[in-house]
């Protein structure tokens, strides 16, 4: 009788991979099920290489089976990921009879700049494509910079300071209702936009000013893409219910978290009994003793709140609750600043969501302007 092929360690990883028993603590800490009793083993990543606590590779210094999940429960997530490309609006049709036989037919002139004109050869009518930006009396280019200058930092009045010296002259509240009209327009957009985040999460809260009174911002954050996912603003910081924070989160994701990552809040642990806990497996973790340094520590979200705490800085505080400044912030950091830590890119291209050309403003405002096919 043939005996039956010995399993390799390899070939066990992949199957602990697979059944769900790796969970990811932070880019340098994963924590694997042991096979043989109860209890876990963490896999650490030290100079670049993996090492495990378990005696395989503390004694006999194997590549051990909770290593090789660890690889293979890194390579699954990263072949599950889908991109979604959003493109630059290209109108090559006309408005009145939907001909693609159209030809520059002069410049409108703005007070704050021109856009193009074009006329049909089948209808013969003259339009100008400005999707987005209709009647409005600066260019798309105009607006644009004005919002990214506004949410790298620069205060209205300043914004308005260095459009004056392109020789555009605007009021600093005329950039304001730029900022609140199409910061609405492009949330109701991207929330429809499903991101591809990772099985850890992290919240913090952080206090800000609001009309002169101290309110708490409290947001979610994926820990591998540095997605900003949900937030909002509460009254109180130790008596605020948070299950709504952590509800928008599974409903933008489509799903709850393996990993949850909180300071000692009580609320956090309340509300993750409530949305995130299971009485059936796979369950979410909830670790809630980080600190500064070590193994367990929040820094991913420290960084983000000097982003948040540097922005309100510039305001000099905050008018009302739902600002759309909040909300605008959040889709800055999202889907057009780049990160040093993600390589140059965006969480949302970490996250699968590309968004094209060299003005991303502009791309997503377009988007978010055309009409349902």
């Amino acid at each position: 009788m043939m005996s039956q092929p010995t399993t390799t360690r390899e070939e066990r990883g992949q199957t602990i991979a697979q059944s769900g028993q790796v969970k990811r603590i932070d880019d340098f800490l994963y924590v694997v099920q042991s096979q043989s009793r109860n209890g876990d083993y963490a896999v650490t990543k030290v100079d670049d290489e993996w090492v495990c606590q378990c005696p395989d590779n503390t004694y006999r210094h194997l590549i051990c089976k909770h290593i090789f999940a660890v690889d293979f429960s890194n390579k699954m997530r990263s072949q599950v990921a889908t991109n979604r490309v959003i493109q630059e609006v290209n109108i090559h049709n006309c408005q009145f009879c939907g001909s693609e036989n159209i030809v520059k037919n002069s410049v409108r002139h703005n007070q704050n700049g021109d856009i193009q004109r074009y006329k049909c050869k089948e209808c013969r009518k003259r339009f100008s494509i400005n999707l987005g930006f209709e009647k409005m009396k600066a260019t798309p280019q105009i607006v644009t910079s004005a919002m990214q200058l506004y949410f790298t930092g620069e205060s209205f009045r300043n914004v308005q300071k260095f459009l004056k010296l392109q020789g555009v002259n605007v009021d600093h509240s005329t950039i304001l209702r730029w900022v609140k009209k199409y910061v609405t327009l492009m949330q109701n957009y991207v929330q429809n936009i499903k991101p591809n985040v990772s099985d850890t999460w992290r919240a913090d809260e952080l206090y800000i000013k609001v009309n002169g009174n101290l309110k708490y911002l409290f947001a979610m954050m994926d820990d591998e893409t540095r997605f900003w996912i949900a937030q909002e603003v509460a009254q109180t910081k130790d008596k605020h219910d948070t299950r709504n924070l952590l509800r928008m989160s599974k409903e933008l994701t489509g799903k709850k978290p393996m990993t949850f990552i909180t300071d000692g809040l009580s609320s956090y642990h309340k509300a993750y009994k409530k949305e995130f806990w299971t009485l059936k497996g796979p369950r979410t973790e909830h670790i809630r003793h980080i600190k500064l340094g070590g193994d367990m520590h929040n820094n991913k979200m420290e960084r983000m709140n000097g982003e948040v705490r540097d922005r309100e800085k510039t305001m000099r505080g905050l008018k009302i609750d739902d600002t759309t400044v909040l909300k605008g912030y959040q889709l800055y950091h999202n889907f057009i600043r780049p990160h040093e830590a993600l390589e140059g890119k965006t969480p949302s291209e970490a996250c699968g969501i590309t968004i094209e050309g060299k003005n991303k403003w502009l791309t997503l405002i377009q988007n978010a302007s055309k009409k349902p096919s």
